[in-house]
This record gives C-alpha cells, sequence and structure tokens, in this order.
C-alpha cells in the first residue's frame, strides 16, 4: 500500500497517509461503513450504492471530537439548502457511530454520519488514512450520480479547513 510521507501535517507534526490520492474522472471506489440507525439504536451498514443516482458529497474528518471537524460538519450542513437537490452529504470519520450520533445530535447536525472503525479500508481506497493517528485525513470528495468522482480535495493542514466554495461549485456542476 502506498504511503505519502508528509503530506498532511497538524502544527510541526508530519502525518504519513496510507493510500493513493484520487482524481477526478475515476470511479469511486465502493465502500460500506457503520451508521446508527435511530430507529432501532444500533449500527447498520451503509454502502456508497446506497445513494446511487444522487450526487454525493464526502465530508471526511479526522474526529467530531475536534473542533475544527465540528465546525466544517455544521458549515456542510448549513449548506445543504443552498446545494442542487439530488445532492447527498456524507461526513465520514473514525470515530464510533454511537458518539457520532450523540455529537449530530447534540449539534442540530441532519445529513448523515458515517463510521469507518472496523477497518481501514474506506481510509486506504480513499487516500485518507493517517498512519500515525488512525484517524482520516480531512478532505472533500465529489461523486456524481454515475459514480465517477468530479471534485478531490486533501487538506495538508489538519488544522485548516477546505475550500466549501470550490467544492459546492463541484457539486452544483455534477447536479446539472
Amino acid at each position: 500500500m502506498a504511503e505519502r510521507l508528509g503530506e498532511a501535517f497538524e502544527f510541526d507534526e508530519k502525518l504519513t497517509v496510507v493510500g493513493r490520492k484520487l482524481e477526478p474522472g475515476e470511479k469511486a471506489p465502493p465502500f460500506t461503513l457503520d451508521w446508527l440507525n435511530p430507529d432501532i439504536g444500533m449500527p447498520e451498514p451503509h454502502s456508497l450504492s446506497d445513494s446511487v443516482g444522487s450526487v454525493r458529497l464526502l465530508n471526511v474528518v479526522n474526529s467530531l471530537d475536534t473542533p475544527v471537524c465540528q465546525f466544517e460538519t455544521r458549515k456542510w450542513d448549513q449548506m445543504l439548502s443552498d446545494l442542487p437537490g439530488g445532492v447527498t452529504v456524507y461526513t465520514i470519520t473514525m470515530d464510533l457511530p454511537f458518539a457520532i450520533d450523540r455529537w449530530t445530535k447534540e449539534a442540530g447536525v441532519t445529513h448523515k454520519g458515517l463510521s469507518s472503525h472496523r477497518s481501514e479500508q474506506f481510509g486506504q481506497g480513499y487516500g485518507v488514512l493517517l498512519k500515525e493517528w488512525r484517524m482520516l485525513q480531512r478532505s472533500v470528495f465529489v461523486i456524481d450520480a454515475s459514480g465517477t468522482i468530479t471534485y478531490v480535495e486533501y487538506v495538508d493542514d489538519q488544522m485548516k479547513e477546505p475550500d466549501y466554495e470550490a467544492a459546492a461549485a463541484a457539486l452544483n456542476a455534477a447536479a446539472t
């Protein structure tokens, strides 16, 4: 598995990212992650294919227990009303599904949070696994209705937010 040294960092700590960088034009790697089904209070699998036919935004964050990740996730949720119809937003982290559910309820976030806590497969497949932390690198992916990646941003400084405007423009373009 490819390792990219120093392509992510926080302050002076250089991090190793596992997996290759994905590019626009590639098919999005399939995944199955956990989400907490509020009807039964238990984790259930949720796959990328569950939202086939819609444009998807994957908001990938380190942990919802950190301020930048919290702000970013709230920001995407606030932007939902300005996004075209048929767009599905997911926040993905290695946090436990119970922690994601608790935080989203407390924060009033309405989009689905997905957990990759069981496996490093998502992190490796999307090129976002932070080896030293066993967390995911802050990143944004836009996937069109046919499953093709149309926009990618890997954020190197884990204390910075992504480019919301560029991702929103890519979402608008993919939805038309």
